[in-house]
């Protein structure tokens, strides 16, 4: 499989990279002395910075998706929606990249030319997200927007047990209980207590949200083993590159999906500032997880996400009418809480 190629490939490098980072560790210490602890303050920094920001998007992006819609459907093509997310986030790298080779020319680690082998892994993630950003859309036809925040929460289940099973990272018996109480966090937030049901969201809505979690989850760290197999390769080439797949797979999926609609009816048609806005959070908040994946990793992806449904439910409160009931109350905390035993159990 490509995975474990790339997998023993990144142990190859690592330990050529212990070693290098020794080295110039002896070295910093000799000339700069404190210099360390600064360039650790400003990783830190543009952590915390890139987290907060994917946390503010992704709680907007749920709420923007089901205000788009017009009489309870969408009267534009999602399909075209997805395709003109990833030519910004494609836009977005480049422009980055012109910037950075006005200011420090053009490096062998900034430069768009690649090898067959770099750039054929990246089909992979690029036709997982297709379908799974296809699946976010017809997900609300079965939940309002603070029960598919809640329900994406699953993304750290199966981000966890792939993390496990692809990348060899070990997890802790502590953070193996956060999982366990995030499902229960997440089936609590959603008892009904005034229908029939016990669960608010019926059954085709949590097979959805299950089959998004996983492909959420195996994109998510397949991405990230890419990504860091070559940490000096600029993250707008990387980001370039996937994008660039992506867009082909969209525009298959329009071809398929919804080529006599655009043809007769054209390709901005249903469009509104809503929907303007909502493409715009999307190709800002890809950017934001691949950000978060190079100087972080992708389980900090889905914990800043997860925190994203206590402000979707508050502003859903207000735009949708949304109740906050009891049971919702309680599956948040314990969520919140699952996110707590994850930092704490980290494995040093």
């Amino acid at each position: 499989m490509e995975y474990r190629k790339i997998k023993d490939d990144d142990d190859e490098v690592q330990e050529d990279n212990d070693v290098a980072s020794d080295l110039e560790s002896l070295k910093g210490k000799s000339h700069t002395g404190g210099g360390g602890g600064s360039t650790e303050r400003i990783n830190w920094k543009r952590k915390g910075v890139v987290t907060c920001a994917l946390t503010i998007l992704t709680s907007s992006q749920a709420i923007l998706i089901v205000w788009s819609k017009r009489a309870g459907k969408y009267e534009y093509s999602v399909t075209t929606a997805n395709f003109l997310v990833e030519t910004l986030k494609c836009a977005l790298s480049l422009l980055a990249l012109t910037r950075i080779w006005k200011n420090d020319g053009v490096t062998d680690d900034n430069r768009l030319s690649t090898t067959y082998d770099e750039v054929k892994v990246f089909p992979i993630p690029a036709a997982l997200y297709l379908f799974k950003n296809l699946l976010q859309y017809y997900i609300f036809a079965y939940v309002d927007a603070p029960g598919y925040q809640i329900l994406k929460n699953l993304n750290i289940i199966s981000t966890g047990v792939l993390y496990r099973i692809i990348l060899k990272k070990k997890l802790s018996e502590i953070q193996w209980a956060g999982f366990i109480l995030l499902c229960c966090g997440c089936t609590t937030a959603q008892l009904n207590s005034n229908s029939d049901r016990v669960l608010q969201t019926s059954l085709p809505g949590w097979i959805m949200a299950i089959i998004m979690a996983l492909l959420s989850g195996f994109a998510g760290v397949y991405t990230e083993a890419i990504i860091k197999k070559r940490p000096s390769r600029n993250i707008n080439v990387q980001n370039f590159w996937l994008y660039v797949f992506g867009m082909a797979f969209n525009a298959v999926a329009i071809v398929i999906q919804d080529f006599d609609a655009v043809a007769n009816k054209g390709f901005f048609h249903g469009y509104s500032f809503i929907t303007v806005l909502m493409i715009l959070n999307h190709a800002l908040s890809g950017i934001a997880v691949s950000m978060v994946m190079k100087y972080a990793d992708n389980i900090v992806k889905v914990y800043s996400t997860s925190v994203a449904m206590l402000l979707t439910a508050v502003v859903s409160v207000f735009l949708f009418n949304f109740h906050l009931s009891l049971a919702f109350f309680l599956g948040s905390t314990v969520v919140s809480v699952s996110v707590y035993l994850h930092s704490a159990g980290k494995l040093r």
